[in-house]
């Protein structure tokens, strides 16, 4: 799909034919456009296992699959009525579903308020990269709290690529000058996250309203001899446009040019690190550890069951990272919280095989450990 006009088209079918909920909708396209099945027509012609695949939820799947064959049978024997002015403003209305607040809506991430007890006696079973990314995006929303979800999802899945081609480098894995070393992105600004320079895109135009997150860094009980140098007087990002995390490898893969513009839902073609991938790595990827009784067992979880513990795995993890980033804030300045977070990630990191044995290797993460960074007092 390369046209703004074709991912309405795709949006509208899936939201108002197929009924999908258009959060669900919007994190499905890129799936989509990958499998060629850009449209009902494509779609009407594929088969559930390729759909379900994609949408995961059976019922779901099949309700996307039987609306493609619907609509496309009206469409070839001509029942297809008259458009209604009801229905004309319906479809007026994608512009705003597409709307940068739609395009933040879509992307929040699961979220839980239980009680420190509860976190203390959790523990998820997950890789290295996914955890970086979590402990990324939660550094961000203090760091730099004037940043929508997007910029920050952005921002920190360049993080996750830019340490696993370092460690691939390291091990061997990968040979030759990254893109940066060959120049690639010279000319364009860089942030420090996590002790990473990561080069970015500023998307003008890009007019986010929503709350900064920067009222999270306030603290009731600060005391008058703390810090001057904190995070919310040191903030001077805020009226900053939003941006992308810049995948130079995908620039030099693409040859270049860098082109830049509003960028908001359309973003097809532009070397960056896409929020909505990033967000869907997150969901998937923290999972129960298997208790060595279940593991003999030949009854399995369902894919729904599964989906649902792996999303409220996140919503433990984030909160746990939150309530470790939010007991700094108001202490450290933002250089220090940023360089102080890859440590904390390292002393909670999964243990795996040494070498290439252990690329990729899981591991279990318990947050007692990450509560336990917190500080004191």
């Amino acid at each position: 799909m390369s046209t703004k006009s074709e991912l309405q088209a795709l949006l509208r079918f899936l939201s108002q034919d197929a009924k999908v909920p258009l959060p669900t909708a919007m994190g499905k396209v890129k799936e989509l456009q990958k499998a060629n099945l850009t449209g009902a027509d494509s779609l009407a012609k594929s088969d559930l296992p390729t759909v379900q695949a994609i949408f995961i939820d059976e019922k779901l799947a099949k309700q996307v699959l039987n609306a493609a064959k619907r609509v496309t049978k009206k469409r070839t024997s001509g029942e297809v009525k008259p458009e209604s002015p009801a229905k004309r403003k319906k479809v007026s209305s994608m512009k705003d579903m597409l709307s940068p607040s739609a395009i933040e809506d879509s992307l929040v991430l699961p979220e839980t308020n239980v009680d420190e007890e509860e976190l203390r006696s959790t523990t998820i079973h997950t890789n290295r990269a996914p955890l970086v990314l979590a402990f990324a995006v939660t550094l961000l929303k203090y760091t730099m709290p004037s940043q929508p979800l997007s910029s920050r999802l952005s921002l920190a899945q360049a993080v996750v690529s830019m340490n696993s081609r370092t460690k691939a480098v390291s091990l061997g894995i990968e040979k030759g000058n990254s893109a940066e070393d060959d120049g690639w992105g010279q000319g364009q600004p860089k942030i420090r996250v996590m002790g990473r320079d990561i080069r970015v895109m500023k998307r003008w135009g890009y007019e986010w309203k929503g709350k900064p997150e920067e009222d999270r860094v306030k603290q009731e009980d600060s005391q008058p001899g703390d810090s001057q140098d904190t995070l919310k007087q040191e903030d001077e990002s805020r009226d900053e446009p939003a941006l992308w995390g810049l995948d130079l490898e995908a620039l030099r893969s693409s040859n270049g040019p860098l082109v830049s513009g509003a960028q908001g839902a359309n973003v097809s073609g532009l070397p960056i690190y896409n929020a909505q991938s990033a967000r869907a790595y997150l969901l998937k990827s923290f999972a129960s550890p298997t208790p060595s009784t279940e593991k003999i067992s030949l009854k399995k979880k369902s894919t729904a069951a599964m989906k649902s513990e792996e999303e409220r795995n996140l919503a433990l993890l984030l909160h746990a990272l939150d309530l470790l980033y939010a007991s700094w804030a108001h202490i450290l300045g933002r250089e220090e919280l940023d360089r102080r977070a890859w440590a904390w990630y390292v002393a909670v990191r999964p243990e795996v095989e040494h070498g290439v044995a252990g690329w990729g290797g899981k591991g279990e993460v318990k947050l007692a450990q990450i509560l336990d960074l917190r500080r004191n007092g």
